[in-house]
């Protein structure tokens, strides 16, 4: 299931071990760059941020698994977050988007949502647009105002799923998809986008020229710095001259006027 609204059930005796496929860590890494996009009232700031995705897959005759995993470099994330499964059962020829527990992604609202979902339609579609898709339900936590109901309706219509409620207060809601083809692997490209390695290296050689003419610009302001503070220093030596001899003068006048 892509989302659910019920915890994990306990471990015990009767149910079925893990898959070996489930503890496996990502291989393959690529660098994205998450937009800046206007102060959302409700998730806040959302500036230019890179982060990592790392990217897993297997094959056997029954399986095949796909999974990504989003990073982010100054934050540790629980486990299962910023993380979407595929899991493709070729014996029932369907597929089952993941984790269980949901698809829960941070930062929000910058289009990571949408983002993993289409690149995992768009390695299932290369091979097995004929199966069925598994769907599920989802949770409810992610309506709890109508603007994150609608945002997150509309990310899943946007990749072909359909959304259906259960209840007059659109609580409770599952989502859904015939076959894989129906499915659609596109992505707000404006928000979220691949970074290359020839194009980081254009960005950190860019980096490194700013930072060396700010550098330079530094060096400037403080020789001008610098120079205006001899200068002050000689006119604070000129003002405490002038000001003695006006009060030797001062004083000269009245010792004769005295006098």
């Amino acid at each position: 299931m892509l989302m659910t609204d019920s915890p994990p059930e306990k471990p015990n005796a009767e149910q079925v071990p893990l898959h070996p496929w489930s503890g496996l860590a990502p291989e393959h890494f690529d660098l994205l760059r998450l937009s800046p996009l206007p102060v959302d009232r409700h998730t806040g700031a959302r500036p230019l941020r890179f982060v990592e995705l790392g990217r897993i897959e297997r094959h056997s005759p029954e399986l095949s698994m796909l999974r990504l995993v989003v990073n982010l470099p100054d934050q540790h994330l629980r486990k299962a977050r910023n993380m979407l499964e595929v899991w493709v059962d070729h014996r029932s020829k369907e597929v089952r988007f993941g984790p269980d527990s949901g698809l829960q992604v941070e930062p929000p609202n910058r289009g990571l949502g949408r983002f993993l979902m289409a690149q995992g339609i768009a390695w299932v579609r290369q091979k097995w647009t004929h199966y069925r898709v598994e769907g599920g339900a989802l949770p409810a936590k992610d309506a709890l105002n109508d603007e994150m109901r609608l945002r997150r309706d509309h990310a899943l219509k946007a990749q072909g799923f359909t959304v259906t409620y259960l209840d007059s207060l659109q609580m409770k809601a599952t989502y859904g998809a015939g076959h894989v083809s129906e499915l659609h692997a596109d992505w707000h490209d404006q928000k979220v986008q691949y970074i290359g390695l020839a194009e980081a290296a254009m960005m950190l050689q860019q980096a490194d020229q700013n930072l060396q003419h700010q550098a330079l610009e530094l060096r400037k302001l403080e020789e001008r710095v610098d120079i205006y503070k001899r200068d002050d220093s000689g006119l604070r030596f000129t003002i405490a001259c002038l000001v003695a001899f006006a009060v030797f003068q001062a004083g000269l006048l009245i010792w004769i006027a005295t006098r």
